[in-house]
């Protein structure tokens, strides 16, 4: 066989071109090519030669040697194969690749084909980041670079962009290569943040409207609960007034009726001193002197006890306030007045608990433009609060204000000043000649800020199940804030009481 055989067909014509310019320039050679084993396989060769001449001048013989390097080859290609692969994905990624050295020059630079900012390799290759950013975005960069090489770990950062079509935002990695190298990548993410964005607006909308819909539910449920509870005082005070009304009419004609009997029996016994032994053991047994004296008391008793009833019907008529569902100027001090009356059961002594001391430092107060019914919840609400958070001090013992201080060693959890009775103070005042002030304080416990910040919450309560529906301070909120364009405020720190302080116009536009 002759060297020419064994060499890969389509290798040939340059081995052959290789060899014959070796000889004409009478220089040696090298070259790279394919030659056929004897067992039919293709292996890789590099040959390297010198042409050899005899005196005339002409060749003799080709002088060299031939090494097999197919394992080299074979291990070349598969690299080769592989960057391929890898600049094949990385082109189709959104990325811009920089490798950068330690003094922040751009080294190399590559630009994914789907990259919205592409640009030729020349426009940044030996530039540094600082001669091409903008000095904002240059600045963050050349920390991360100075982070990445002083550290050698992973930085990440985001920086934005001016553009022809505004400001855009990226996202850029910094990773450590070899001792004194950093790779960036850098990837637009501007759609991205704007998809986040608008997420985050979306969650905050969804986020309001639950708590639009859980204050229209808490609206609905104690809108439907008073409209229950008005009709029903309602209907009671009006079925109490018809009775007492008609007893209090017939108490005047009662009193002259007695009156005359009295003065009658007066006459008798004037006249006839000496009855006869039934009337005489009769009026014994009567007791008629002291029937005499007690039977004028006695119906003033039941004249009290009617006007008292007739009180309490005016207050509940008062605190319901049913046919006033529109704007009306009302007497601000009538509604606090009879919501204390309402729960006038609940302020008084009562076995363990000490009766507490209401006391009232109301102002002059003009008749102030409001929804009366539902101004005379806030105040129900505010009031049944306060007497709530007086439960514990309430229960102290009454001697606890003569007490030594060795006993009073015995209740290290009593509010400082809580040694007198229970109090809740009612302020009332005019604000600013349009506004009016009502504060309606006590000297409980006080509330810790977690639980202030929430406490207009819909359904948020303190209180154990079944004790509270946590819809009382979010209705009078609501009342107060929105009906009524006024404020309403909790000032209270733990151990310093609680006061509730609201402020609503004299007049309603």
């Amino acid at each position: 066989r002759t060297f020419a055989s064994i060499i890969y067909p389509e290798d040939l014509a340059k081995v052959e071109a290789t060899i014959r310019q070796g000889i004409e320039s009478k220089q040696s050679y090298n070259l790279e090519y394919r030659l056929l084993a004897a067992d039919s396989t293709v292996k890789w060769v590099w040959d390297k030669g010198s042409p050899v001449f005899d005196a005339d001048g002409s060749v003799c013989y080709l002088d060299g040697a031939i090494f097999d390097i197919s394992d080299r080859y074979c291990a070349q290609e598969a690299l080769r194969q592989k960057t391929s692969e890898l600049e094949a994905v990385f082109l189709a990624l959104p990325d811009l690749y920089f490798r950068l050295n330690a003094d922040g020059i751009i080294l190399d630079y590559l630009s994914g084909n789907s990259a919205d900012l592409y640009l030729s390799s020349e426009y940044f290759v030996g530039k540094r980041m600082t001669d091409i950013l903008p000095a904002t975005a240059a600045s963050l960069l050349d920390q991360a670079i100075l982070e990445v090489s002083e550290n050698r770990t992973p930085v990440n950062l985001e920086y934005s962009l001016p553009m022809p079509a505004g400001e855009e935002t990226y996202e850029a990695r910094f990773l450590p290569l070899n001792s004194n190298q950093a790779i960036v990548i850098a990837r637009n993410i501007t759609k991205r943040k704007q998809a986040e964005s608008e997420l985050k607006h979306k969650n905050q909308e969804l986020e309001q409207t639950l708590q639009q819909l859980g204050r229209t539910q808490a609206q609905l449920i104690h809108a439907e609960k008073m409209s229950g509870l008005g009709q029903l005082v309602a209907g009671i005070a009006h079925e109490i007034n018809n009775p007492v009304s008609f007893i209090y009419g017939n108490i005047i004609h009662a009193s002259e009726y007695a009156k005359n009997l009295l003065q009658l029996c007066s006459l008798y016994q004037e006249h006839y001193p000496e009855p006869v032994s039934a009337i005489a053991e009769f009026a014994e047994e009567i007791e008629v002197e002291f029937m005499n004296e007690d039977f004028p008391q006695l119906l003033n008793s039941i004249a009290t006890g009617a006007d008292r009833i007739r009180e309490i019907v005016l207050s509940l008529r008062n605190f319901s306030r049913l046919e006033e569902s529109a704007l009306k100027r009302v007497d601000i001090h009538e509604g606090i007045d009879s919501a204390l009356l309402i729960l006038q059961h609940k302020l008084k002594e009562n076995g363990k608990n000490r009766q507490i001391e209401i006391v009232k430092e109301y102002g002059k107060l003009p008749p102030v433009q409001c929804y009366a019914g539902q101004l005379n919840q806030v105040f129900m609400n505010i009031v049944s609060n306060a007497i709530d958070a007086l439960v514990d001090i309430r229960n102290r013992r009454l001697e606890l204000a003569s007490a030594t201080d060795a006993q009073r060693l015995n209740f290290p959890s009593l509010p400082l000043g809580c040694d007198a009775l229970p109090w809740i103070r009612i302020r009332t005042e005019v604000v600013d000649n349009n506004r009016v002030a009502i504060a309606i304080s006590d000297n409980g416990p006080g509330i810790a800020e977690s639980v202030k910040s929430r406490i207009f919450d819909p359904f948020f309560t303190t209180k154990p199940v079944g004790k509270g529906t946590g819809l009382g301070l979010s209705i009078s909120y609501q009342i107060v804030v929105e009906r009524h364009r006024g404020t309403l405020r909790c000032i209270s720190a733990p151990g310093g009481g609680t006061e509730f302080a609201i402020e609503i116009p004299i007049r309603q536009r």
